[in-house]
């Protein structure tokens, strides 16, 4: 007997242009390998309608994304009421598929009484209320302090509102354990993000820079990149690179004053991985623990050494394969003694095996398979 279900995603999910993606379009693909007939829905609000995801679904739905004052509300967050639309809701309702929900982004329905009998997923990528509190402390400018403040106080009582109302299935196990406890969730699952990457990429000959990327518009990554600036890379003879979408003045100030240092804004994927590849160490310190950090994978997977703080690694198990540094003095230390240490087939071995228990698409496929039918 065959398979429908629906998957309802917060963005469109291709290309693989920005690690909040991977989850989605690597499940969606794996799914389809397995045989599952996907009903895809995106919202699309720029990233244009995208035909490579019509080989992997029986149909792809697009749905506007109300932006500004219109997708604001006193009782739902903006990232939740921005993305309520009746004709999803209309096609959902034409038949008895399960739903798979890709963030607390797309939970509108669950506040319909139509869907209470309804087999429902909700994918969570975040404990988004956590998140926003995070982007809040991070943020300088009032008025984006004030919205992230709202959206926050909002997402906490809306979070713990739905979280009986589907099984959760959180990308790691830290979430899934504080939904539980402060959500009073009572199906909630741990499964590991999908990933376009399978094989640890080895190369052994050096590489020429330190590399720090991310979304630099994030007050956050633009933080982390003036930290490293400021206090890592300000009396140390290393090339350093950050690299990510839409860098700040004041950050390409800073970084223009580091005769060491030079931004790359906006690289291409294409770019972005050959940087990755081709970085010495990259670097990854996190101000703070939001769910998995997609930019560390892709650098175990497809770089050399990666130097990352206690908060880039908290709730992964990936310590063994990073050096973990706490103060910009271990940070100086450890970039020193590795610019010029190869990186060897055994790290790269050892590297493989441990991501290969956690990030098997196919095994957490058949996982997702069984809790949904």
């Amino acid at each position: 007997m065959e398979k429908h279900l629906h998957i309802v995603c917060l963005d469109v999910p291709y290309p693989l242009d920005y690690g909040g993606v991977f989850d989605l379009f690597c499940k969606i693909k794996t799914l389809h390998r397995l045989g599952i007939k996907i009903h895809l829905h995106c919202f699309e609000y720029g990233r244009g309608e995208q035909p490579e995801l019509n080989n992997y679904c029986v149909e792809v739905n697009y749905y506007p994304r109300v932006r500004g004052h219109k997708g604001f509300s006193h009782k739902l967050p903006y990232i939740v009421c921005s993305r309520s639309s009746q004709q999803l809701l209309d096609n959902l309702l034409k038949d008895e598929f399960p739903i798979l929900l890709e963030g607390v982004h797309c939970t509108y329905l669950l506040n319909d009484e139509r869907f209470k009998n309804r087999k429902i997923i909700l994918r969570l990528h975040n404990i988004e209320y956590k998140y926003y509190q995070l982007l809040f402390h991070a943020e300088k400018r009032i008025a984006k302090k004030i919205y992230f403040w709202h959206e926050s106080k909002l997402l906490r009582r809306y979070e713990r509102k739905i979280a009986g109302k589907a099984i959760v299935v959180c990308v790691c196990a830290e979430d899934a354990k504080l939904y539980a406890e402060e959500c009073e969730a009572k199906n909630v699952f741990h499964l590991p993000v999908f990933l376009p990457f399978e094989k640890v990429e080895f190369n052994n000959d050096g590489g020429c820079f330190c590399l720090y990327h991310g979304n630099l518009s994030i007050a956050e990554n633009e933080a982390v990149a003036c930290w490293l600036l400021k206090k890592v890379f300000n009396d140390i003879d290393v090339p350093f690179i950050i690299a990510g979408k839409n860098p700040s003045a004041n950050l390409m100030r800073k970084a223009n004053g580091n005769p060491h240092a030079c931004i790359i804004s906006n690289p291409s994927v294409e770019e972005m991985q050959d940087m990755i590849s081709k970085a010495q160490i990259n670097i990854l310190p996190s101000f703070n623990y939001t769910g998995v950090k997609l930019k560390l994978l892709n650098a175990l997977y497809n770089g050399r050494h990666c130097v990352v703080n206690d908060e880039t690694i908290k709730g992964t198990q990936l310590q063994s394969a990073c050096h973990v540094c706490n103060d910009d003095y271990s940070f100086k230390e450890k970039i020193e003694n590795l610019y010029r240490k190869p990186f060897d087939f055994e790290e790269a071995q050892w590297r493989q095996e441990l991501l290969s228990k956690h990030f098997n698409n196919e095994k957490n496929a058949e996982q997702l398979i069984k809790w949904i039918w």
